[in-house]
């Protein structure tokens, strides 16, 4: 019984921890801690050339590698937000060998934009562009945008 009682402890440390706030997230950033973000698709809005169309049943994640804020104000912006973004080559069943590029905004009222696109390796084409509308989840809402503490 004491190895799964130390079992049990180890596994509910290494458990990550849930950020519900913006200021939850920009103050583990800034005391260096490491971020990742799990994205439930379905529980956002999707707009695909102006238009809404319903959200894939789909989830995606990423760690903020690289990310900046910046307070009211600094780039003419309205809210305080985080900005982060991550590329990755992939390989798609219609358009082939595509960078996938994701930015993620977190604005400082819990608000979440996540812009997907698919861009040609060789001539940096959009060919796939889709913007993602969200908020941060506090795990108990029916949001869509979750950040945990590593």
């Amino acid at each position: 019984m004491p190895v799964l009682t130390a079992v049990c402890a180890l596994v509910a440390l290494s458990a990550p921890a849930r950020l519900s706030s913006y200021a939850d997230v920009k103050r583990h950033l800034m005391a260096g801690g490491d971020v990742r973000v799990v994205i439930e698709y379905k529980k956002t809005s999707l707009t695909v050339e102006g238009k809404e169309e319903p959200a894939p049943d789909a989830v995606g994640g990423m760690t903020l590698d690289a990310y900046e804020t910046f307070a009211k104000g600094v780039v003419r912006n309205e809210k305080e937000y985080l900005a982060t973004s991550h590329t990755a080559l992939i390989g798609h069943p219609r358009h082939g060998h595509v960078y996938n590029y994701v930015r993620l905004r977190l604005y400082e009222d819990g608000s979440a934009e996540l812009t997907a696109r698919y861009l040609k390796p060789t001539t940096f084409e959009i060919v796939m562009d889709e913007t993602f509308r969200g908020r941060l989840s506090d795990g108990k809402d029916g949001h869509g945008v979750h950040m945990f503490a590593r």
